[in-house]
């Protein structure tokens, strides 16, 4: 697995089409309300799908083929939350890509469209 993090509109998802050779048709991207398709290249919005196991009572997938790309938003910088929901998906996405990040090939981190491989 390929992990890409960094916040939002820092072009991870440029750089994830770019570096892995992804055309739109490999890339789910998530929300809130519906499991992913796990049988694309590329899962984008990783940060929803944890947000859609917390509220469903389920645990988050963190592994994932070898040649999967998962991007996910940097939700943990910033203010904390006041909305205890909200803490408690800060603190499961925490989880869920150390988990993630654990069991990658690579990790790379966005910055203002500047990759920096962590991994």
């Amino acid at each position: 697995m390929h992990l890409v993090t960094g916040g939002a509109f820092q072009g991870k998802l440029e750089y994830a089409k770019n570096a892995f050779g992804l055309a739109d048709s490999d890339i789910f991207e998530c929300s809130e309300d519906c499991a992913p398709d796990f049988n694309v290249r590329c899962i984008c919005h990783y940060e929803r799908y944890v947000m859609y196991c917390m509220r469903a009572g389920l645990k988050p997938k963190t592994a994932f083929p070898e040649d999967t790309v998962v991007i996910m938003d940097d939700v943990f910088c910033g203010v904390v939350p006041a909305d205890p929901e909200l803490r408690a998906w800060r603190e499961s996405c925490g989880r869920a890509l150390t988990a993630c990040a654990a069991g990658s090939k690579t990790v790379t981190r966005l910055f203002c469209g500047i990759p920096k491989r962590l991994k």
